[in-house]
This record gives C-alpha cells, sequence and structure tokens, in this order.
C-alpha cells in the first residue's frame, strides 16, 4: 500500500519531474523554508539547527516532541523547518509521508512533527525563540510509533484513519484537521526520531491536503511567501551561532550559474558591501554575529527562464545585545520637591524588544513606573527575544511616610532615602509644635527618641536642607513634609 501511496502522488496529483526533484532543506526554524501547497515538497532530514533552541528539560515536559536515545543530547538533530502563510480561510492538513532509502529500497526513519502557531507577522515578535524557549507550545504534534510510515494533520491516506486530538500511546499518526485564518503564519517542524542524533539524511515527502487545497491549491497558501526564499525576518542574539542563508531555496532550485549577495548594515536603502557566498555558485551566506542588516540575494540562472530571479525585499537580520538601559528619575525629592508620590523610567539603550519588573513585581511592557518606593530599588529588564535579563539597582530620593520604632527589624529607624546622592544634605526633625528633636545626616537616622526617651505615636515633621547644582552653580533647596511615627 505504501507503494501504492508513493505511485499516486508522483504519477496521478503531480507531475513525475516535481516529485523526483529533491528540495534544499533548512534544520533551523530560523532559515525555515517557505512553501506552498501547488506541488508535493520532497526532501530529506539532514542537519543539525541551533540545538540551544530548545531546552531538553523544557521540551521533555511538553508533553509533545520529547528527547531522544541519547539522553544527553537535544531533539534538534536530522531535523527539517518549514514555514508556512494561509492564503485563505478553512482547513488545512498534511501528509508527511517516510520515503525508501534509494541504495537499500527500504524506509528506515520514524518522523515526527510539531507545528506551531498561528503567528501574526504585524507583530514584530521572534517567533522562533518563543518556539525555542517554550513560551509557544506545538498547537499539532506528533511522536507515535509510525507503523504506515505517515504522519500528519487530517486522514492518513495509507489508511484511511480520521486524525484525532494527540494521545500518548494511541498509535494514531495523524492529529485533527487545523482550522486557519488567512494570513496566518505556522511554523512546521519534522524530526526523523529513529537517527535524530547521529544517523543519515533520509527522505520523505510533504503533499498539503484539506478543503481549502481541495478548492484552490494555488491560494490555499499564500504562494507569495515562496518567492520571500530567504525566509522571514530574523531576530537573533548576540553571541548566537553563525545563520546560513541559501539561495537553494529560490524557485530556481538548482538551476543556478551565478549567485550575487548584497548587505545594507543600516537599512536605509543603501547597499553597503557586495558579500562573498559559498558552496556551489557561492549559493549560502554565512552570517555571524553582530552584523545586523537586510541581505539581499540575485541570481542567475543557468536555464536563463526566467533570466533572473530576485528577493527584492530581502531579509532583515537583527542581532540584539543584552538589555541595557539608563534609569531617569522623573519625580522624586531631588527632581522635584512639590512631588509626593515619585516616579520612574527606563530607557532602552540601543534596540531590544524589553519587559520591566520592579522589585520582583510582575513584568509590563511600559517602561514608566508610578509611585515607586523611595530608597534603593531593583527593577529586572528581560529581552523578550531572549537575548538576556539583568538587574539594575537604582536610587529614589524620598521618605517613609511612617516607621514603627518597635525592635523588630523592620521600620525601626527613620531617614531620608537616598540622601546620600544629594549634596551637602541635612535633616531637621521636629515635632507638632516646632521643637527641634533631631539633626541627621547621610550613615545616620532617627529611633524615635528624644534625650533617651520614646516619643509617643504621633505626626512628626522634618526639613531637608540641601544643594542642588544649577548648570555649575549650587543653588539651595529646602524640602518641608511630615511622617507618622506609629508604636
Amino acid at each position: 500500500m505504501r507503494a501504492l501511496f508513493c505511485a499516486i502522488w508522483c504519477l496521478v496529483l503531480m507531475p513525475l519531474s516535481i516529485c523526483a526533484q529533491i528540495s534544499p532543506n533548512s534544520p533551523d526554524c530560523r532559515t525555515a523554508i517557505p512553501v506552498c501547497a501547488d506541488m508535493i515538497i520532497s526532501s530529506n532530514t539532514d542537519g543539525s539547527g541551533d540545538i540551544d533552541d530548545f531546552d531538553p528539560d523544557v521540551i521533555t515536559q511538553s508533553g509533545c516532541l520529547e528527547k531522544g536515545s541519547v539522553a544527553s543530547a537535544n531533539i534538534e538533530n536530522n531535523t527539517s523547518w518549514y514555514v508556512f502563510r494561509a492564503g485563505t480561510d478553512g482547513q488545512i492538513g498534511f501528509d508527511i509521508q517516510a520515503l525508501p532509502v534509494v541504495m537499500n529500497g527500504i524506509v528506515t526513519s520514524e518522523l515526527d512533527f510539531a507545528l506551531y502557531g498561528p503567528f501574526d507577522q504585524t507583530s514584530g515578535q521572534n517567533f522562533c525563540t518563543l518556539v525555542g524557549n517554550g513560551s509557544a507550545q506545538p498547537i499539532r504534534c506528533n511522536y507515535e510509533v509510525n507503523d504506515t510510515n505517515a504522519t500528519g494533520i487530517g486522514v492518513n491516506p495509507v489508511d484511511d484513519r480520521v486524525g484525532a486530538p494527540f494521545v500518548v500511546g494511541s498509535q494514531n499518526t495523524y492529529d485533527e484537521w487545523l482550522d486557519v485564518t488567512a494570513g496566518e503564519i505556522y511554523y512546521l517542524f519534522i524530526n526523523n526520531y529513529n537517527t535524530n542524533f547521529n544517523g543519515d539524511p533520509e527522505p520523505y515527502s510533504i503533499r498539503f491536503t484539506g478543503s481549502s487545497v481541495d478548492a484552490d491549491q494555488n491560494t490555499a497558501l499564500d504562494c507569495t511567501l515562496r518567492d520571500e526564499f530567504l525566509g522571514l525576518d530574523i531576530i537573533a542574539c548576540e553571541g548566537d551561532p553563525d545563520i546560513t542563508l541559501s539561495a537553494l531555496n529560490s524557485p530556481a532550485g538548482n538551476d543556478i550559474a551565478n549567485v550575487e549577495w548584497t548587505v545594507d548594515y543600516e537599512d536605509d536603502g543603501v547597499i553597503d558591501a557586495t558579500l562573498s557566498g559559498t558552496g556551489p555558485f557561492g549559493a549560502e551566506l554565512v552570517v555571524t554575529s553582530p552584523n545586523s542588516g537586510r541581505y539581499f540575494v540575485e541570481i542567475t540562472t543557468a536555464s536563463g527562464t526566467p533570466p533572473r530571479v530576485i528577493d527584492p525585499g530581502g531579509i532583515l537580520i537583527t542581532f540584539f545585545g543584552e538589555p541595557e538601559i539608563d534609569v531617569q528619575v522623573l519625580d522624586d525629592i531631588d527632581v522635584n520637591n512639590q512631588s509626593d508620590p515619585y516616579n520612574v523610567e527606563f530607557i532602552p539603550i540601543g534596540g531590544g524588544d524589553y519587559e520591566y519588573s520592579l522589585n520582583g513585581g510582575e513584568f509590563q511592557d511600559d517602561p514608566i513606573f508610578l509611585d515607586v518606593p523611595p530608597g534603593t530599588n531593583t527593577v529586572t529588564v528581560n529581552d523578550k527575544n531572549g537575548c538576556g535579563t539583568i538587574d539594575q539597582q537604582f536610587l529614589v530620593v524620598g521618605y517613609p511616610k511612617f516607621f514603627t520604632p518597635n525592635g523588630d527589624g523592620i521600620y525601626d529607624n527613620w531617614n531620608v532615602l537616598g540622601i546620600e546622592q544629594l549634596a551637602n544634605p541635612v535633616v531637621f526633625i521636629f515635632d507638632r509644635y516646632g521643637k527641634l528633636l533631631k539633626q541627621l545626616g547621610p550613615g545616620s537616622a532617627w529611633d524615635g527618641t528624644f534625650n533617651g526617651r520614646d516619643l509617643p505615636s504621633s505626626d512628626y515633621w522634618f526639613r531637608l536642607d540641601y544643594e542642588r547644582d544649577n548648570s555649575g552653580v549650587l543653588v539651595a533647596q529646602s524640602v518641608r513634609r511630615h511622617f507618622s511615627l506609629v508604636r
């Protein structure tokens, strides 16, 4: 039945020349090959992606793709990555068929898959980072024992078994149909489980199915994505492994006479350099960190039909470094002595997509925090692209609204916090009648006593005198506020 299945695909559904053509393979999500539904895709599982993208512990816990037979190794070996964009609303599926190895005519691979999405291309998110760090879990996946050499979404054409929600041990290698909306982006990961660590590449084919494909295979998936054969824009981190771009993924396939690579480093519309490719015809370009830029390729075909194949949009590769910020205190005693409470803004240095947490609280996208506590604070800055997380301390000059000198070690003393960053500061503490109780400077604090006696719970007043640098001239400043002593 498997032989009949292959014959149906190659002889009835598509021309033989297309079925015989082996397409390029990308083992890495970042350089996933854009595909369409208008032909059968033939390729093989070959090579390793950026295996650091997949934390084996995270993947083990995902309930989908698991680590293979080598416990210490990662799953992204002998794999393939594809990306497609829904062209119409409707139903999509696909058949992944393991093919016999040419030299022995025997199928030796064990293919699994995971499908990620839907992603919105206009969101600016780094989809492959979301996939690699476990933030985006597969919406369809299957790693069941494959006794028909076919796996996918929809209906298994070998035994007509209808796809169903994945259940471990079900022996059903097909998942249920996928309902898509036009414009959605999906990433397909194929893994050769039998030899996913040290085996030779083995052939397979993919055929897209479903009601959308039945209606029009040229529009079911957006075929213009395939014209962007370098793939979607890539976001990476400084220090990441090299990124390999391939002109072999173009509609020209292997029909190449010459390849020219160029780059616009500033992405300002001006080509900055012509680069040398590697491999046959210079068809591959290796981009190393931190060489951000928009990369273009121009292909001259050997057949001359079409005479030139050009990807006019190129591909933008952006390397981000570890987060770095400036802290700008918008309101505190030093910035605005009439302000209470205090507000702070965190200003990113360079690029990055950051989220912020103050003193261990919830993360937020807004870099402005209101009502920040006085004294030493800690901001945690996380790069959403997975390029690092930092903790940075900063001072807000202000005063506690109350203190509780009861000896429990919490709020037992009072002073203006952050006072050490002021010029010549002095704090005077008074009772409600204006009697001077204590004079403080940097490094000292009030314990709520006067002449060795505990003072009662009440409101107390203070005056902070200091000097502010105004264009090189020290100008005297004075702040008057009140606070509470609570026993």
